[in-house]
């Protein structure tokens, strides 16, 4: 019997739904949005989350679930609440530069949580593992163009379906680069949100990883993955 009381993969679940909740509380969303409709329909996973928690079901089972189909409904309500799949356009286009900064962090910060509401199914059909990083996304990304700020490098990085923004102190990273990504609850590093972090161990990251843009990764060595593994605790405490 799988103990999916202590399952990572709900256990970052109801943490991005709670980050969600506090970021759309407090975020300076002066675009037209329906702010109840949002919270409403956020807050109500968190009971759907504490079934799943106590089901004590198979992975794969958890996966098929009825709670898992309706979240990904409300996700699917929430995007709608918020103006449509590109919501954030309008938001970012109604703030001045001196709070650009502090709204791209914000709409970072619920991207991440309503892309890994809407995906914990992909997740979960990988079976009963038990380590902190099934409970992210680890996908394969191209690195489509870089800029440079002072010693880090600011990299846009084609993940399929979806570009993300990820920063790295690696100075070698070059544009057609193939890497791996671990999908990451967004951080901030002089003044530029990161969404993810690119996956290497002593020489730098990996830049040739194996895979399909969008994919997880194959081959890639246990060791890349410690400081995903100390980031996810870190985000579940």
């Amino acid at each position: 019997m799988w103990d999916s009381s202590k399952d990572y993969r709900l256990r970052v679940l109801e943490k991005s739904v709670e980050l969600f909740i506090k970021t759309a509380e407090g975020a300076n969303l002066k675009g037209i949005w329906n702010k109840k409709k949002c919270l409403t329909s956020a807050r109500s996973m968190l009971p759907e989350i504490q079934i799943m928690y106590f089901s004590y079901m198979e992975p794969a089972a958890l996966a098929e679930s009825p709670q898992v189909e309706d979240m990904k409904l409300k996700v699917k309500d929430i995007i709608d609440a918020l103006g449509g799949d590109q919501w954030h356009v309008q938001f970012l286009n109604l703030v001045n530069k001196d709070e650009k900064e502090k709204l791209v962090e914000s709409i970072a910060k619920m991207k991440f949580a309503l892309n890994t509401i809407s995906t914990v199914d992909e997740r979960l059909k990988l079976g009963p593992i038990n380590d902190p990083v099934i409970g992210i996304d680890i996908k394969t990304g191209e690195i489509v163009s870089i800029q440079k700020k002072d010693n880090l490098m600011v990299c846009n990085v084609n993940l399929g379906t979806r570009a993300i923004t990820v920063v790295t102190n690696d100075l070698t990273v070059k544009e057609g680069n193939k890497v791996g990504v671990a999908v990451l609850p967004p951080s901030v590093f002089q003044g530029v949100t990161s969404e993810g972090m690119f996956l290497g161990a002593g020489e730098g990251i990996l830049k040739n990883v194996e895979g399909e843009l969008g994919t997880m990764p194959h081959g890639i060595p246990l060791d890349a993955l410690n400081e995903t593994r100390n980031l996810v605790e870190t985000f579940l405490k």
